[in-house]
């Protein structure tokens, strides 16, 4: 009776000793660099603008910004602003930009938490940016970005189910 006493001491043991490989997501989620606000023309253009040049400057920096980060993924809004803004990253890193939703944020959400252990990097808006850090956090912390913000951005990491997210500048 003591020996299988022992054992089963031992075996719990073992198995109470056994480490889980915890994987870290992270997910750097920025609203898109400044918008040309000057441009003329049809409707269209005026719904979808282009960068401005300090846009394009914004947009050329964030590979050095982000250069500790290695992205497995990179997603930006189906826009010209926003694709632009992720366009040097993704021509550095070699990845090809995903065009996700704006409009199903929630689902959006649910599939990037399904990313265990990846970077991604996601290009969105004043308003679908934070609301999609909420999301992830699973909790309604950040407010809409004002108009004129374009230099923030949150650093969202996941581990184990549990979310923490950082606010950053550029």
């Amino acid at each position: 009776m003591k020996q299988i006493i022992t054992r089963f001491l031992v075996a719990l043991l073992l198995l109470t000793a056994v480490e889980t490989d915890a994987q870290t997501s992270t997910f750097i989620l920025m609203r898109h660099a400044e918008k040309d606000t000057t441009a003329q023309g049809s409707t269209m253009m005026q719904a979808d603008p282009p960068l401005s040049a300090d846009g394009v400057k914004r947009a050329a920096r964030i590979p050095d910004v982000l250069k500790a980060f290695q992205p497995d993924a990179i997603y930006s809004t189906n826009f010209t602003r926003t694709k632009s803004t992720v366009t040097p990253l993704a021509s550095k890193s070699g990845k090809e930009i995903q065009i996700y939703d704006h409009r199903n944020l929630r689902g959006f959400a649910e599939e990037l938490l399904k990313m265990q252990g990846k970077t991604v990097v996601v290009a969105g808006h004043s308003n679908s940016t934070p609301m999609l850090v909420n999301l992830l956090l699973k909790e309604n912390k950040y407010p809409n970005l004002d108009e004129s913000v374009y230099d923030t951005y949150w650093i969202v990491t996941v581990t184990d189910g549990k979310a923490e997210a950082k606010i950053m500048k550029y």
